[in-house]
């Protein structure tokens, strides 16, 4: 921190840090100063001269713009002289000049900057008896967002925010003078993928948001501070509602996290909550093959006895259980806790074939948080496009790059950091283990990502699998490699929301609550002692395991808490064999989904704002999620079905409460022993906990060693990666999300094009390891010659699979 200055403020001397601005230094202080354009969040500009105060620096008082005057010792401030408040009734008389004066029907009216401070600083009436001037209202700039540019005050929040910090200008001023308007480009709409924070930052209600356009009143709305259910970052989110169904998301301001931001997604992924497709009773498959409607008793009944005959027949290990990574903490440990203390079996994983070594990924030594990448004068990505698939961590790198770091992105084709990279490599998928060789020894164009690595200062290394061909260890190789450097610390990227959480809960075949490692045998008997009961030996099946067992038929039952293989899963055709050929399939789930379809009996779970938890995002930081509004029907917390199926098999977890199962994981698991319901709220955790913090401990400390992968190399290789908006269960239920996204295409460079005759825009049949598609060809110049991209999370997609050869057959 700056050494502190002396300043006097409204004729109170006050000690704040040299440099800091002015408006930010007496909000500190407790002194309000109005602002329209000022956020702090974004660089300062001075326009709307709001924020004009008295200065004096020694050469008399003064009206300058507090947002824009850094602080100075000796400095003497007056924010509530008659020239300050005559200026600030001036400021206000002009840009009401032409704002319409339709407060009522306007969706920012009653949290509305421009009202509050034209009733606290205003003139009480106009001078102005002129027309005020019109436009056509409103316009669909993006399929998110409406623009009213009469009431626009020409604050530049949302120009300035797309430019500086989402690095998407694509909304800008037009036009001088007296008709100075905020536009789009013609034939450009917004489409960002945060386009949503400019309408939480508009100071009025220039910008509104489509999917709550006159839905509700400020004073209507219940609200609720919670964790987005997106992606592994873990945005705080402010969740609000009327009459039990959730309206709106708005950004929280949480330092480490997303800082206020959130991406679209995660702003307008809730409309699947409210969807008429949710599950609402449970389901049986009846003789008739059909499912139908039954209660509660009659389904748990049916699910404890087959599961009984199974476990009595072909003992524990002819069951598994799949998913966990997208509820929270307290759910993912009753679902492990049901599988291996009350089952007995550790075929259990929260992932689906698609992700990192579980070790890697939940205890990797040497780990970064976010707010690491603030202080790193280098940041290596080798991973997924984080614009894609974790948006605000692409803003926080961004953020980092503009304060001083050098960026180094290694990856197959062009991705939202691109533009900001110092370095950018290319190259084939199966082509990683050369180019890493490449980079170890500073040749060729990794010569000057190298330098930079060795040039001094703090590193992180972002790391992941940058597309779903490649293979998985090739990230613990780039990890090692950045282990190794000075001052160096890993970030190991996942996707699905709280698979963090998840894994420290033990939803892996090789994990135990708490980061422990099942090979442990003090950990297994600490945990037998907990859980009163024998925890097996025997390393369990993951996903790959499970679905090669279910179709060989050493895997009798399986058991799915809102995990879909049949859309997820690495090979989707296997997948759905598996569950076919399966003995019983019993899904938890909030819909009925491609997997869950197959199911012998659906149980139907409360989802995010229906249910209380904890999540851990992927630096580790344990946060709260709260309950707002009412579950669908008869839907229960996935933790009660757990125990309500533990019950049917003649046993229990002793699961009674949410906060009743955080105590006993604090109590179970190591890493979690500093984490405190309480705290989560509103005390010193409000921002999250990082585990495992002082006073916990993490028994298991996973280096990752690069083992000498061979590279692979194909005529054409298949780039399979995921795009933010898929054609996944929750954005198909949100509306407004759903027609976003873009549709499967299959992208080449169009030097391959030329090769092999394949025209931008034909109709081509593509051949992966275990499937076709037939899809539109498009050229993508970023993309490296011999690579052929097609987004995995689109209709027709998936079916490729992950094998790294492809073949390309026009048919029109």
């Amino acid at each position: 921190m700056a050494d502190p200055v002396t300043i006097t403020l409204d004729g109170e001397e006050r000690q704040v840090p040299a440099g800091t601005l002015l408006i930010q230094a007496a909000q500190d202080e407790g002194t309000y100063i109005p602002r329209f354009c000022w956020h702090p969040r974004m660089k300062p500009v001075g326009m709307c001269r709001m924020c004009l105060v008295e200065v004096d620096t020694g050469r008399g008082p003064a009206l300058t713009t507090s947002c824009t005057m850094p602080c100075t010792e000796g400095m003497v401030v007056d924010t509530k002289s008659d020239v300050v408040k005559k200026a600030q009734e001036g400021v206000l008389e002009f840009l009401l000049i032409n704002h319409p004066l339709d407060c009522p029907v306007c969706d920012r009216g009653g949290e509305c900057p421009l009202q509050d401070q034209t009733m606290a600083y205003g003139p009480g009436e106009s001078r102005f008896v002129e027309e005020k001037r019109h436009f056509e209202k409103p316009i669909e700039i993006s399929e998110l967002v409406l623009l009213d540019r009469e009431r626009c005050i020409l604050c530049a929040r949302c120009t300035r925010f797309s430019d500086e910090v989402s690095g998407d200008p694509l909304i800008e001023f037009q036009d001088r003078g007296n008709y100075t308007q905020v536009l789009t480009f013609p034939n450009e709409p917004f489409k960002s993928y945060f386009s949503g924070n400019t309408v939480q930052i508009c100071p009025v209600g220039a910008l509104t948001a489509k999917p709550y356009r006159f839905r509700a009143r400020p004073w209507d709305l219940e609200a609720v501070e919670s964790t987005c259910p997106h992606c592994a970052v873990g945005c705080r989110i402010s969740v609000q509602s009327s009459q039990n169904q959730v309206l709106r998301f708005l950004g929280v301001d949480n330092e480490p996290t997303n800082q206020g931001w959130l991406c679209d997604k995660g702003r307008f992924g809730f409309e699947y909550i409210g969807s008429p497709e949710r599950l609402t009773v449970p389901l049986v498959r009846s003789s008739t093959g059909e499912l139908e409607e039954t209660s509660w008793s009659a389904a748990l009944g049916v699910v404890g006895d087959w599961l009984q005959d199974l476990i009595t027949e072909h003992g524990p290990d002819s069951v598994a259980g799949l998913g966990g990574a997208r509820g929270t903490n307290e759910d993912a440990y009753a679902f492990g806790k049901l599988i291996r203390a009350v089952i007995g079996t550790n075929n259990i994983d929260a992932q689906l074939d698609d992700g990192l070594n579980p070790q890697f990924l939940a205890a990797a030594t040497s780990r970064a948080t976010i707010p690491d990448l603030d202080a790193a004068s280098t940041i290596l990505l080798w991973g997924p496009d984080l614009k894609e698939e974790l948006p605000v961590l692409y803003l926080r790198v961004r953020q980092a790059v503009q304060n001083g770091a050098s960026l180094i992105v290694v990856h197959p084709r062009r991705t939202g950091l691109d533009d900001v990279a110092t370095v950018k490599v290319g190259y084939a998928p199966g082509q990683g283990p050369d180019l890493l060789a490449s980079l170890r020894a500073g040749e060729g164009e990794l010569a000057a990502a190298r330098e930079l690595l060795l040039a001094g200062g703090a590193i992180v290394g972002l790391v992941g699998r940058t597309g779903l061909t490649e293979d998985p260890l090739l990230a613990e190789g780039v990890a090692a490699f950045v282990r190794d450097l000075p001052e160096a610390k890993i970030m190991p990227l996942g996707r699905r929301s709280n698979l963090f959480g998840a894994l420290d809960m033990g939803l892996a075949p090789s994990l135990l609550p708490g980061r422990a490692a099942l090979t442990s045998a003090e950990a297994r008997s600490d945990l037998s002692v907990e859980w009163a009961t024998p925890i097996p030996e025997k390393t369990g099946k993951d996903a790959a395991g499970i679905v090669a067992g279910l179709e060989a038929g050493t895997v009798k039952g399986l058991l799915l808490f809102g995990a879909d293989p049949v859309r997820d899963f690495s090979d989707p055709s296997a997948a759905r064999a598996a569950l076919e050929a399966a003995n019983l399939v019993v899904a938890v789930d909030q819909f009925l989904t491609d997997s869950s379809q197959l199911a012998d009996v659906v149980l139907p779970a409360e989802g995010f704002t229906e249910t209380e938890g904890t999540v851990t995002n992927l630096e580790g930081r344990v946060q709260r999620v709260a309950q707002l509004i009412a579950g669908s029907g008869q839907a229960r917390p996935p933790w009660s079905v757990f125990e309500d199926i533990a019950l049917a098999l003649g046993s229990s977890l002793g699961a009674e409460s949410v906060e009743g199962i955080q105590k006993e994981i604090a109590q179970v698991a190591p890493a979690y022993r500093t984490v405190r319901w309480d705290e989560l709220g509103w005390g010193d955790g409000r921002e999250g906990v990082v585990v495992p913090g002082d006073g916990g401990e993490q028994p298991l400390h996973y280096v990752p060693v690069d083992i000498g992968l061979s590279s692979s190399s194909a005529r054409l290789a298949l780039h399979s990666a995921r795009t933010l908006y898929d054609d996944g269960v929750h954005v198909r239920h949100s509306l407004s999300l759903a027609k976003l996204a873009p549709g499967a295409f299959v992208f080449i460079n169009p030097a391959d094009g030329a090769r092999l005759g394949v025209a931008d825009g034909v109709l081509a049949r593509v051949t992966g390891s275990s499937g076709s598609a037939d899809l539109e060809v498009r050229y993508d110049p970023s993309l490296t010659e011999g690579v052929v991209y097609v987004p995995a999370n689109q209709d027709e997609g998936w079916d490729l699979g992950q094998g790294l050869e492809i073949k390309l057959e026009v048919l029109s």
